[in-house]
Order: C-alpha cells, then structure tokens, then sequence
C-alpha cells in the first residue's frame, strides 16, 4: 500500500500561480504513474493531468492544458502539479492518485487526502 499526501495548496488571486506536491510513502516503488484530480463543491471528481512512472509521458484535461504542467521526482517520491495563470473555476479540492495513467477515477488504487486551491478574482 502507498500512502499519498498533498501540500502546497492555498488562496491565490486570479492569474497567480501554485505548485502543489504528492509525496508517496510506504511501499513506494518508482514504477507507478501518477495523476492529479480535483474535486469542486457539488460536482464531481474530474481529471487534470497524468504522468507515467518514468515521467516520460504526460496527459492533461483540455481546461488545462498550457497552463498545468505535472513532473515527477522518483528520487524523493514526488510528484509535482505546477499551475499557472490560475482561474476562478480551478477552484476546487485537488488530489493525487497512483496506479493509472488515464483520466478515469477507476485505474488509480490509491489516492491521497487532498489539499485545497482556491483562486479569487
């Protein structure tokens, strides 16, 4: 079992930037890929980015694409979600999931608690 856990989320203005991070523990192996999903109030859980285990291919939402970028450190088993020109409707509870690389809640087997973004404008 891996556990995951999100940081780096917070208030940001529109147009701002944030990085959030996914630190994996437990029994970690490099091999697993990654994805960011989030949640916003009344709606459900929608992808925003994937990234396999060796970091070598990403795939994102087309509501973020150009703006998100996901990267991965397998050395400190991390994954990273670097989001710029931030948007009030990025506002929403974003988690981090390991086991797939795809867009569906179902391939990921482990997700972390979340952590929360919200942009003003």
């Amino acid at each position: 079992q891996v556990q995951l856990v999100e940081s780096g989320g917070g208030l940001v203005q529109a147009g701002g930037s944030l990085r959030l991070s996914c630190a994996a523990s437990g029994r970690t192996r490099s091999n697993y890929n990654m994805g960011w999903f989030r949640q916003a109030p009344g709606k459900e859980r929608e992808f925003v980015a994937a990234i396999t285990w060796s970091g070598s291919m990403t795939y994102y939402a087309d509501s973020v694409k150009g703006r998100f970028t996901i990267s991965r450190d397998n050395a400190k088993n991390t994954v990273y979600l670097q989001m710029n020109s931030l948007k009030p409707e990025d506002t929403a509870v974003y988690y981090c999931a390991a086991g797939g690389y795809s867009s569906s809640t179902y391939d990921y087997n482990n997700w972390g608690q979340g952590t929360q973004v919200t942009v003003s404008s």
